[in-house]
């Protein structure tokens, strides 16, 4: 590869190449991680609210739990949306738009029966999960009661979380991040401090504004999934690759498709 003339152009790069690319990096980095922070900070905050209340104790430790149960889970289906978010973007940037619906599929098919398996579970284990993390009957009882909206929590979550990666992998994180912020900061959090102070529903209420939250970004990633354009998605995709590719050295269309067959003949050849 260091002698050969078929890398000539991939190889030595300079300072300025790389330096070149940051933008486009950036540009698709920090939305992306906005994506997550804003949706945790989210929690966090609904966890301080739940301090004001007149119970301190039992109010922050039925949400700790009910929030570290969530997390937990989040685990599982994170991993989906990770892997659907590198199938994704490899089938787009290789040109492959039809490949790369079936990998955004295949990842929400995963994602349903997740969906079902763990909520179905923890709603029949309804009476005894949170011993797992309490032996005081008073909040057991009281983690109970909010055992059916967190099961329908985390029945979205699995959703959220698989379409937040197949949103990452087809690069669309600013739309990711404006969802985010939209669905818990000007809809979960406001309706669950309502819910949670006005309405006196305590942690109950603020469990429901963030499902409600969960849900309103769910439904802009699913309407966004569901019409889009893949093979416009996979040109979008190529041309990101040609921007951040270093300057004066790049290929056209024609030159990186040569490249390909040789690159098969020298296989066959081997093979």
């Amino acid at each position: 590869m260091r002698d050969s003339a078929l890398y000539r152009e991939t190889r030595n790069l300079r300072a300025q190449d790389i330096f070149s690319s940051m933008k486009q990096f950036i540009s698709l980095g920090i939305p992306s991680a906005m994506m997550i922070c804003l949706e945790w900070w989210s929690f966090e905050i609904l966890l301080l609210l739940s301090g004001l209340l007149p119970n301190l104790k039992l109010e922050t430790s039925v949400m700790s739990i009910s929030l570290t149960t969530s997390s937990l889970h989040f685990v599982i289906v994170n991993s989906i949306g990770a892997a659907a978010s590198t199938h994704v973007s490899n089938e787009l940037g290789a040109g492959n738009p039809r490949s790369a619906r079936a990998a955004a599929n295949a990842a929400l098919l995963l994602g349903t029966f997740d969906a079902f398996l763990v909520s179905i579970t923890l709603y029949s284990y309804r009476k005894t999960w949170a011993y797992l993390y309490s032996n005081e009957r008073e909040v057991v009882h009281y983690a109970t009661q909010i055992t059916s909206i967190l099961c329908l929590s985390v029945f979205i979550n699995s959703f959220t979380a698989v379409l937040s990666g197949i949103a990452r992998g087809a690069g669309w994180q600013h739309i990711g991040s404006y969802a985010s912020i939209g669905s818990y900061y000007i809809v979960g959090i406001p309706v669950g401090s309502i819910l949670c102070f006005v309405m006196k529903m305590r942690a109950t209420g603020l469990r429901i504004g963030l499902l409600i939250g969960s849900f309103v970004q769910t439904t802009v990633f699913a309407l966004v999934t569901f019409f889009t354009n893949w093979e416009q998605e996979a040109t979008k995709a190529r041309d990101r690759v040609f921007e951040m590719a270093p300057q004066g050295n790049q290929k056209t269309e024609i030159t990186l498709k040569e490249d390909a067959q040789v690159l098969l003949s020298d296989v066959s050849e081997n093979v």
